[in-house]
């Protein structure tokens, strides 16, 4: 056993007697629990929100995303992306338990959002080297910040 755990071990069978002893204390204990259930500071947390809310608006406030066609081999494929759907709905219509008819819908349905992810273009908009700074310093201090008042200290 290390140290620090022995030391760990020590402080709970303290506590414990203490709450045996005193249960105001442990209820007085129980009441100051901060974010997560945790001895977490609820003001970390809640400036890490902050934090990370600001530098997530700025950064979505500096890309564009647009889509492009569904092509293969040159040609528009969007309708063969729909057939599988199609054929799924017509037989789920027919029995409702059919599983080939609810691999089809499924498949189809993601068919679908992964053709429309992938044809999507995301583009960064030019911006002072100070800003970016500022936007990434929001986000990863923010995310710091919030998961640090999750952990006890």
């Amino acid at each position: 056993m290390s140290y620090r755990d022995w030391k760990t071990e020590e402080a709970e069978r303290r506590r414990d007697d203490e709450h045996a002893t005193n249960p105001a204390a442990y209820e007085l204990e129980r009441q100051r629990r901060g974010a997560g259930g945790t001895q977490g500071g609820i003001g970390e947390f809640l400036i890490g929100l902050a934090m990370t809310i600001a530098g997530g608006y700025l950064f979505m406030n500096q890309v564009t995303v647009s889509s492009s066609f569904w092509t293969l081999w040159g040609y528009n494929a969007f309708g063969l992306t729909l057939l599988p759907l199609l054929f799924g709905i017509g037989m789920l219509f027919f029995n409702g338990r059919s599983a080939l008819g609810w691999l089809l819908t499924c498949g189809g349905a993601l068919i679908i959002v992964v053709g429309v992810i992938a044809n999507l273009s995301v583009y960064w908009h030019s911006t002072s080297l100070f800003n970016t700074l500022i936007i990434f310093t929001l986000l990863a201090g923010g995310l710091g910040l919030v998961a640090r008042s999750l952990k006890e200290h």
